[in-house]
């Protein structure tokens, strides 16, 4: 990831989010994904994502349904009901983290 302690908080709620608009992904299908659409400006690497991923499973956030294809096994992760709620949540937060930020470093566009 460029920048990476500017994003490294930011991880869960992207992952919840694209699962929230793409129902099921892979791994890999998440990386490519953020690549695409901030245009090669963040990279999520295998080691930030995948450690990630796990930790929302194991909070019972995620579900993950193995399939094969070919000879490889892939794993895809989709919300669970918390999953969704959760993702709300933490939306909310970021809207209001990027408000807040944006008053302080730019107070001429404060929200009132």
């Amino acid at each position: 990831m460029k920048s990476t302690n500017l994003y490294k908080g930011s991880l869960t709620t992207i992952i919840l989010k694209l699962l929230n608009e793409h129902d099921k992904m892979y791994g890999y299908q998440i990386t490519q994904k953020v690549k695409a659409i901030t245009k090669n400006d963040l990279q999520l690497t295998e080691g930030a994502l995948y450690p990630a991923l796990h930790k929302l499973e194991a909070q019972g956030l995620l579900h993950v349904e193995v399939s094969k294809v070919g000879n490889r096994v892939r794993k895809y992760y989709r919300l669970t009901e918390e999953g969704t709620k959760e993702t709300v949540k933490k939306l909310a937060e970021l809207e209001s983290y990027i408000r807040n930020m944006r008053a302080l470093v730019n107070p001429k566009f404060r929200d009132e």
